[in-house]
């Protein structure tokens, strides 16, 4: 796929197909992940691919932070529910990938600096699934950041997780989507 084109028909696909993805095609997608710019060549990434049962350390973490803020009013049947639909989020596709940032220890980095590497690889990724058919989205909110995740993970105390990119074969039409003419966000300085 040429790179405009994909770059301006990828979009953030939720609904996928159950179906399996070749182990392959994912580590296709993590390769083009780590071509990311990086400052002082760090590689500040950490990839934790998670398919079949592995999914449900993710979807433990989702219930375990909703438990938080749950009603205690609720029976136990009301419980067990609530805490059943947030371990599903986890199995909205076949293939989820955890992506953290692994800041280096060089003091000469800023550690947004590191962040925005991770992020341009977690862009290199959806370009690459996009481009190999598959369907994908970036996941993030409040739960990402919260320090059960990064417990779930076993993150080191420097690290943190960027995000969840769920994959999967597409099981919905792909959103029109409109943007804003670039000329009206830039300013050229001559």
């Amino acid at each position: 796929m040429e790179l405009m084109k994909a770059i301006r028909s990828r979009r953030s696909i939720g609904k996928v197909k159950p179906d399996a993805v070749d182990h392959e095609l994912i580590e296709q997608i993590i390769e083009a992940g780590i071509w990311a710019p990086n400052h002082h060549l760090t590689e500040p990434w950490r990839f934790i691919v998670m398919t079949g049962e592995g999914r449900r350390r993710l979807g433990n973490a989702y219930a375990e932070i909703a438990a938080e803020s749950i009603d205690l009013a609720l029976s136990g049947v009301e419980l067990s529910q609530q805490y059943d639909k947030h371990v599903a989020k986890a199995y909205r596709a076949p293939v989820v990938i955890t992506v953290a940032v692994s800041p280096s220890s060089d003091s000469r980095v800023p550690l947004i600096e590191e962040i925005a590497s991770v992020h341009a690889a977690i862009q290199n990724m959806l370009l690459t699934a996009h481009s190999l058919g598959l369907g994908a989205i970036w996941r993030t909110g409040a739960p990402t950041y919260h320090p059960t995740m990064h417990k779930a993970f076993d993150l080191r105390a420097t690290e943190q997780v960027s995000g969840f990119i769920y994959i999967g074969y597409p099981d919905m039409m792909t959103p029109a989507v409109n943007r804003t003419n670039f000329r009206e966000k830039t300013v050229w300085l001559t």
